[in-house]
């Protein structure tokens, strides 16, 4: 996993591998988890924060959360991003603050634009009141100098859609009427204060109930794990664990590709803006702050992962589906009551590397073929790989895609700022494909290696893949019977024509 503290990711990994092994033994209780509260910090001196009071209440609070438990008992919610509050401090409350820069000089602009009375003469330098700064910036652009400095947390400055504010005391909160469970704050905070619920020991208990668990790989795996691990080295390694099997979600992506490119041809013809429904970020950021947007113009077909999940209990009901990739929205996707048959729970790729090493297992090379994917739909995880895939099924299909105006968005901000033009009717474009992540799901905030390294490893495993067809691989499954909308009913007439009327072999 890759963030801007090495240190936080190791804290992060040894509590959450302790945890998984504890719960792999039955060993999981109060007494044995204070132990690794001690064994970070044993005292009397600290290793991390102010004093070992501190910094064993924060490894509590991580504890908790490697739990799939919310870290803070007097803010309980059902948001899978939260706070650690213990861990929240040292940064600064105060958004502008004078430098040193400051010249005394006479003509004292900013306290003259400042309408709230916040600026005032100091010894040697004005000085901001921030009780009653209201952080308009005039007092910034005022100064002849440049000496007032707009400083943002960083927590704050990654959110794409403002979802971050902060209580009386200055620590940090989530407003659940804002978040989109991008998780870009998570991998943004200094202190390592915001994380995710993690459901790890969920599903332990599952396997060691004798439940069927599959796990469903993120078309992002190719690469994160070197160019000698692809699908079938992680599929092997998540058997060894108890894993039943493990299926690739490049698959949901060419279900929901052939889906898509239905809806497409139809809101062409209608002169309509469709937007794509892989990202459950962006989804989310529709349903919260473009709800006309949501209601108009979002595609109806599931996520590739709710594709895959649907189609695993289609014909398994009693099977847990456990999807593994770098999204932190993949959580809050589970968690969605309305999405009929969606996965049972979300990985990240760190979480499961834990998972696995407190097995003794780890992701080797190995020689087994595997793929069920075609290559459009393993190129889902890149920005425009949806578009194209999309595109390439309607050529499939014989549809004229010339003249097809698409915007590819990548990235919180290109997201918003489409959507905006889009809301106000001056998009210019027929369809857009849209991710939270700069460069897609492939750049998402839990990803195993760092991104140019991906990239490099995913390209050697990609180049092994044979180039099938979508609508030819998806003969090979019984799409007939199950459907990729949202409501979870069946939509036979819906059916690509290439794909009705076919015998499907059981996988």
């Amino acid at each position: 996993m890759i963030t801007n503290d090495k240190g936080i990711v190791e804290l992060k990994h040894f509590i959450l591998r302790e945890v998984c092994r504890l719960a792999w033994e039955n060993k999981l209780t109060q007494e044995s988890t204070e132990k690794i509260v001690y064994d970070v910090s044993p005292g009397p001196k600290p290793k991390y924060r102010c004093c070992v009071y501190k910094e064993r209440e924060i490894v509590r609070g991580r504890i908790r959360l490697a739990m799939g438990q919310y870290p803070d008992p007097a803010h309980l919610t059902d948001n899978v991003v939260a706070v650690i509050p213990a861990a929240c401090d040292d940064c600064s409350i105060q958004d502008y603050f004078v430098s040193d820069i400051c010249r005394f000089c006479l003509g004292k602009a900013c306290l003259n634009v400042c309408r709230f009375g916040a600026i005032s003469p100091g010894d040697s330098k004005m000085h901001i009141d921030p009780t009653k700064c209201k952080s308009c910036g005039l007092c910034a652009k005022s100064c002849p100098y440049g000496a007032i400095i707009h400083q943002e947390r960083p927590c704050k400055k990654a959110c794409p859609v403002g979802a971050i504010f902060y209580d009386e005391a200055g620590i940090c909160r989530i407003d659940e009427e804002k978040c989109i469970h991008c998780g870009h704050c998570i991998h943004n905070c200094p202190f390592g204060a915001i994380g995710s619920k993690i459901f790890a020991v969920d599903v332990i208990r599952a396997i060691q109930a004798g439940k069927k668990v599959i796990a469903m790989c993120a078309p992002a795996t190719e690469g994160q794990f070197g160019s000698q691990a692809g699908m079938a080295s992680v599929r092997a390694a998540l058997k060894k664990a108890g894993f039943a099997d493990m299926v690739e979600v490049g698959l949901g992506g060419d279900m929901t590709a052939a889906f898509e490119a239905m809806e497409w041809i139809h809101a062409r013809r209608e002169g309509k803006v469709m937007t794509t429904s892989c990202c459950p970020a962006f989804i989310s950021m529709l349903h919260h702050h473009f709800p006309k947007v949501y209601e108009n113009n979002k595609s109806g077909t599931v996520s590739p992962m709710v594709a895959v999940s649907r189609y695993l209990k289609h014909l398994d009901p009693d099977c847990v589906t456990v999807f593994i990739g770098p999204c932190i929205a993949k959580k809050g996707e589970t968690l969605n009551e309305l999405i009929a048959d969606r996965a049972d729970y979300a990985l990240t790729y760190g979480e499961i590397v834990a998972l696995l090493e407190s097995r003794g297992i780890t992701v080797e090379p190995t020689e087994e073929d595997y793929q069920e994917a075609s290559l459009f739909g393993k190129r889902f995880a890149g920005s425009g790989g949806v578009a194209k895939a999309v595109l390439e099924v309607m050529d499939e299909m014989g549809e004229d895609t010339s003249g097809i105006r698409l915007m590819t968005c990548a990235g919180g901000d290109e997201c918003k700022k489409a959507m905006m033009l889009l809301n106000a009717g001056k998009l210019d474009a027929d369809f857009v494909e849209g991710m939270v992540c700069p460069g897609g799901c492939i750049g998402g905030p839990s990803k195993h290696q760092a991104e140019n390294l991906v990239l490099k490893a995913r390209a050697d495993l990609l180049s092994h893949a044979d180039d099938r067809k979508v609508l030819d691989n998806l003969k090979k499954y019984p799409m007939a019977e199950f459907s990729v909308h949202r409501d979870g009913e069946i939509h036979p007439e819906e059916i690509p024509p290439q794909l009705q009327k076919q015998e499907f072999a059981d996988r």
